[in-house]
């Protein structure tokens, strides 16, 4: 039997380069979104992207959790699910439409946030005065971002806000599955459930797909199934609290990304109003790993 002070070190460090690795994938995951949504739907491409992605997650349930990964015992409850990944989804690809991709992921970090308060309001769980300080931090962090009421505010600055809630209620949903479920089976249901409920309107929004912008396709899917199977794998393999934070990582590879492909820098106020985000985030993870309120 593997001992704490041999194996959990290792153990650890494989979860850090997962975790770290998953994040880069996402991130690359959103970088190429935002060079579609040039010329396609949000819609789309998120069909396209899950459609894809469909059998790589099934044979990724199967290997991780066996025959017994295909089957729900509440398939509704995986199909709100898709339901608020599909709206969290396209809400977020039509806001990197228009906003610099650095701006977009730092104001996704909020979630936290959003988790919080809804767990407070709707379950009654006793949330203390650090992490309501925390919150607040949080959304202070928002307002110096987006600068409400400044000559450079736009209200698409509100779609990754808006994506972040939603991705908070997405959270929270899965307390509707069947607890006998795992990992695997949610992820297998969340990208079926988004590639049928998205199914019903791509029909609305299609437009031919271009044969250079194939493998464009294809390289979303890969990046962003890749990504969740091995940040799905990290929290398994690494304490959360050691590997919850590196998800803020993904403002790096953002703000590299969005410099390299479109020459995007975020401004200052911006990195200041992320900063304020990720501190917050990291106390309310440390926090809530403790069991402190």
């Amino acid at each position: 039997m593997r001992t704490l002070s041999s194996g959990a070190p290792k153990t650890n460090t494989a979860g850090i380069v997962l975790m770290c690795a998953g994040v880069a994938c996402l991130s690359i995951n959103d970088a190429i979104a935002k060079t579609l949504s040039e010329g396609y739907s949000p819609f789309q491409i998120l069909f396209l992207r899950n459609l894809i992605a469909l059998p790589f997650t099934v044979l990724i349930a199967l290997r991780m959790g066996g025959t017994a990964a295909l089957r729900s015992y509440r398939p509704v409850a995986h199909l709100l699910r898709g339901l608020l990944w599909v709206c969290a989804t396209a809400l977020f690809f039509t806001s990197i439409m228009r906003l610099r991709l650095a701006e977009a992921t730092a104001l996704i970090f909020v979630a936290p946030f959003f988790i919080t308060v809804l767990s407070a309001v709707f379950l009654g769980e006793h949330v203390g005065w650090r992490r309501w300080a925390a919150v607040f931090g949080g959304f202070i962090g928002v307002l110096i971002a987006i600068r409400p009421g400044a000559a450079t505010f736009e209200l698409v600055s509100l779609l990754p806000v808006a994506t972040a809630f939603i991705y908070a209620l997405l959270m929270l949903g899965a307390r509707w599955v069947d607890p006998r479920e795992s990992v695997w089976t949610l992820l297998l249901y969340l990208t079926a459930a988004a590639a049928l409920l998205s199914a019903f309107i791509v029909p609305f929004v299609w437009v031919p797909v271009q044969a250079d912008d194939l493998w464009l396709f294809a390289g979303i899917a890969i990046f962003g199934t890749a990504g969740m199977t091995m940040m799905t794998q990290a929290f398994r393999l690494a304490a959360a609290v050691v590997v919850a934070p590196l998800d803020y990582t993904g403002l790096l590879w953002a703000t590299t990304l969005g410099w390299l492909i479109w020459n995007e820098l975020p401004d200052t106020m911006t990195f200041v109003g992320a900063a304020i985000i990720i501190a917050s985030g990291i106390v309310t993870i440390f926090r809530e790993k403790a069991g402190n309120p």
